[in-house]
């Protein structure tokens, strides 16, 4: 191996870079409008109303101590549906709002540095309960989804974006996490991009330990051709590209 390679990217997980940074000119500190926290969408977009927190009737109390005791990997699913109820469960505990949007922050079910939440959650639908398959958004604010588009050949394109794994297809839906860095960049610089990915392992974590209460499993994935994945969702690249995925189905306990 390269050594010298090897040391500049050991060097994104240290925190030297932030002695390197003169903060007086993030864009926050200049006065720069603080980014959205959550992406826009067409006005005339499909939008799904997500049961919410107190309103839920078929999701058990997990005991916590037992569901970090059995969180594993699965990587196969049975071929079971997921009720909308128990996908709007998965997305409050990966993304969900805790209390009221103020000063361009909202608080979450998860931590991310500064409040900033540079992560947009997408999903790829393939069996959930009153969901046409397709490709959906999830909205934190007003806790509703918002369709994006169907694909026809949607399955193949993700196993194709996925480096021929092949359990994302096979699940009943994937999510797909992509950062929109400029939110942390706002704040930090040049000292955003560590932060981003320590707040992708926070909700891929939470995810793990939410399937255990739902007789659900999930399987992180970080391996996966950039330039497929970010087509796939239309999104640029640059501003916003995909970081991390993680298919979910039912499995036999």
């Amino acid at each position: 191996m390269n050594k010298e390679k090897l040391k500049m990217s050991r060097y994104f997980l240290k925190d030297s870079i932030r002695k390197k940074i003169d903060f007086r000119f993030t864009n926050q500190n200049l006065g720069d409008p603080v980014p959205p926290i959550e992406k826009a969408y067409q006005k005339d977009s499909k939008l799904i109303d997500l049961s919410v927190f107190d309103k839920w009737e078929n999701i058990p109390r997990a005991d916590l101590t037992e569901a970090i005791g059995e969180r594993k990997s699965h990587r196969v699913y049975l071929k079971e549906s997921l009720s909308q109820e128990e996908l709007s469960y998965l997305l409050w505990c990966t993304q969900g709002l805790r209390g009221k949007v103020f000063n361009g922050q909202a608080y979450r079910n998860v931590p991310s540095a500064g409040c900033r939440h540079a992560l947009e959650t997408y999903l790829a639908v393939f069996d959930v309960d009153g969901l046409d398959p397709g490709i959906y958004r999830y909205l934190p604010i007003l806790n509703q989804l918002v369709f994006e588009f169907s694909d026809d050949m949607l399955a193949e394109k993700i196993t194709i974006a996925s480096l021929g794994q092949p359990y994302p297809e096979k699940s009943a839906v994937t999510f797909i996490w992509a950062a929109i860095p400029y939110r942390m960049e706002w704040r930090y610089g040049l000292a955003a991009h560590k932060v981003i990915a320590l707040d992708a392992g926070h909700v891929c974590q939470n995810l793990y330990l939410a399937c255990e209460a739902i007789n659900a499993g999930t399987c992180a994935i970080a391996a996966y051709d950039q330039g497929e994945f970010d087509e796939l969702l239309n999104l640029d690249g640059e501003d916003e590209f995909v970081v991390y995925i993680a298919p979910v189905g039912k499995v036999r306990k």
